[in-house]
């Protein structure tokens, strides 16, 4: 934990920089595939520290993101098994990203059957590690662009959503974004998903 917070507070210290911009990118699009703290946190950062660029921010972090994503997928489809075994590669993220575990990779399997489009864009948009899902989407040959439509209506909708409230509201809305915004991600997105799944079945 102590690391996490070190790295946590190396990416904060960014929005001090001129290279906020550009860190963010960065930021954004390893996080698709291996980092571990989400680019929300550099993005409220600059859009509190320059409000006026606020919806620039959300531009390059959803680029950044959606292009990441893209590289984990590939990580996924070309590195990721070999001769139906795992790859050293793969072992590599099972024992040192955070939240990519075997329990989750297996789960996940599953519910790709019946639910790509709806697995990518939940992921993308609540606090479900994105990286699991754009890396597994490769080893399972997801339709790559259903994957790519999901990650960017995803991945959009949160940091635009971030970047309005910040626009909107300044300072005073970082606590609530801060405490209450993954709830309500995973609310929305729970209503969403469970309204069509309901007009599926009823029609």
């Amino acid at each position: 934990m102590k690391f996490l917070r070190r790295i946590y507070d190396w990416v904060l210290h960014w929005a001090e920089t001129p290279w906020g911009a550009w860190a963010l990118f960065i930021l954004a699009f390893v996080e698709s595939s291996f980092f571990p703290i989400p680019p929300d946190v550099l993005l409220i950062a600059l859009c509190l520290g320059l409000p006026v660029r606020s919806f620039r921010y959300a531009t390059i972090c959803t680029i950044g993101s959606v292009l990441g994503a893209i590289g984990g997928y590939l990580l996924g489809h070309f590195a990721w098994m070999s001769s139906g075994e795992f790859t050293a590669f793969a072992n590599f993220f099972f024992e040192h990203i955070p939240g990519f575990t075997h329990e989750v990779y297996h789960q996940i399997s599953e519910w790709y059957e019946e639910y790509d489009f709806w697995m990518v864009f939940t992921a993308g948009f609540t606090p479900i590690p994105y990286k699991v899902i754009t890396i597994t989407a490769g080893v399972f040959n997801i339709n790559f662009w259903v994957f790519i439509i999901a990650s960017i209506i995803s991945r959009g909708a949160r940091f635009f959503l971030i970047s309005f409230l910040i626009w909107k509201f300044g300072p005073t809305v970082k606590g609530f974004i801060d405490k209450y915004f993954n709830l309500l991600a995973i609310a929305f997105t729970v209503l969403l998903v469970g309204g069509v799944l309901l007009v599926k079945y009823l029609f």
